[in-house]
């Protein structure tokens, strides 16, 4: 499973939420996450999440995007905007969105599972999860 986290467009709450349940799996996948320094530092991830610093716009969409890898395994975005939804409908496995932000991610529900933590709760994410393993 690739998780690939923008930190600068999820707020903490959420993230605490969705490393809560990730932290319940036995592999939580390769773990990708890029920001400004300030959002990175403002969450505890986990041990093995790679972490990438950059600023400026868009650049942690590109250092997220150069992370992927198609492949047939569950892909996680975690990402308060819309910019992977090309990313997202070519992807040839499971899909789950974690966004707080219904507006842009609704052009994402089409092609995948798309959940706020801050509204929805952890049972989605379990319910993704458990359907993918």
């Amino acid at each position: 499973m690739q998780v690939l986290v923008d930190a600068d467009n999820v707020e903490p709450s959420r993230l605490r939420v969705f490393l809560s349940v990730l932290a319940e799996l036995d592999d939580p996948g390769d773990i990708v996450v890029a920001g400004r320094a300030k959002a990175l530092a403002r969450t505890s991830w986990p041990a093995g999440a790679r972490l990438v610093e950059e600023a400026g716009w868009q650049r942690a969409d590109v250092v997220l995007a150069q992370a992927y890898l198609p492949g047939p395994d569950p892909l996680v975005l975690v990402s308060g905007d819309g910019d992977f939804v090309l990313l997202a409908a070519r992807h040839p496995g499971p899909v789950l969105v974690v966004s707080n932000s219904a507006g842009s991610a609704a052009r994402l529900r089409d092609v995948a599972t798309v959940v706020d933590p801050a509204t929805d709760g952890p049972e989605p994410l379990r319910h993704f999860f458990a359907g993918v393993r």
